[in-house]
């Protein structure tokens, strides 16, 4: 956890995250600084030796002046710091902002690209639940998966996302479930993805799938638990395989 918050780059002050002691040292910006004095938590230290006058910066922006120097690593608070305000001012804001070095075009990062163009930073297999009802299902298909896990080495992990909506849902509440788990089907991060409906549900499979839309379909497979026959878990087991 970081001991001190420099919030803005320009700032020369930074805030204290926990109460930090005389002698102590930091690493800020990649410079070390020694704590000239007990810096309690939630004040300033000085990131730069402070003539009187000097204004302060935090946020970017002058907070006020010192009314006496102040060495690096010092304490900046109320006993050294005036503010700038005073009688009847007119303002213009005019910000100017530290320049930006923008990020090199032949940047890159390990991911995994989809069909459909999206990029997944991790290539698990989702198992998701479009009721409640079948939360279990759901969980005991991805236990399943977990025990077989060393026959799917690409595979990194099966989560099930169980919730307890879908069903005695009205309006914008129903709608929102539907949505939110419409999108999770699309999530780049699931290499394959399960859905498990019941059947009877309000969130019924035919219409939710309408709303999912387009997908790869060797990607995403679906399954409605009333319609087979059988063990539900196998052939759950068997779709993604």
């Amino acid at each position: 956890m970081a001991q001190f918050i420099k919030i803005n780059i320009s700032d020369n002050v930074a805030v204290a995250v926990n109460d930090f002691p005389a002698g102590a040292h930091v690493l800020i910006d990649g410079e070390e600084i020694t704590a000239a004095a007990d810096i309690p938590a939630g004040h300033k230290m000085a990131l730069k030796d402070f003539s009187e006058g000097e204004n302060v910066i935090k946020y970017g922006f002058p907070i006020g002046h010192l009314i006496k120097p102040v060495v690096k690593g010092g304490l900046v608070d109320h006993n050294v710091l005036k503010t700038n305000l005073e009688g009847t001012l007119e303002y213009t804001y005019s910000p100017s902002f530290a320049p930006i070095s923008p990020a090199a075009s032949e940047a890159t990062f390990k991911g995994y690209r989809r069909s459909d163009g999206q990029v997944g930073i991790r290539n698990e297999l989702w198992v998701i639940p479009t009721v409640g009802c079948v939360n279990g299902v759901a969980e005991a298909i991805c236990r399943r998966f977990n025990e077989e896990a060393a026959k799917y080495p690409a595979i990194e992990k099966v989560k099930a996302f169980p919730h307890n909506y879908g069903c005695s849902q009205l309006g914008d509440d129903h709608q929102n479930t539907r949505r939110i788990l419409a999108d999770m089907v699309h999530h780049p991060n699931a290499a394959g993805v399960l859905v498990v409906a019941l059947g009877c549900e309000n969130n019924q499979l035919d219409a939710f799938r309408e709303l999912v839309g387009k997908v790869d379909e060797s990607r995403v497979k679906f399954m409605e638990s009333q319609k087979i026959k059988g063990d539900e878990v196998e052939y759950g087991l068997s779709l993604p395989r």
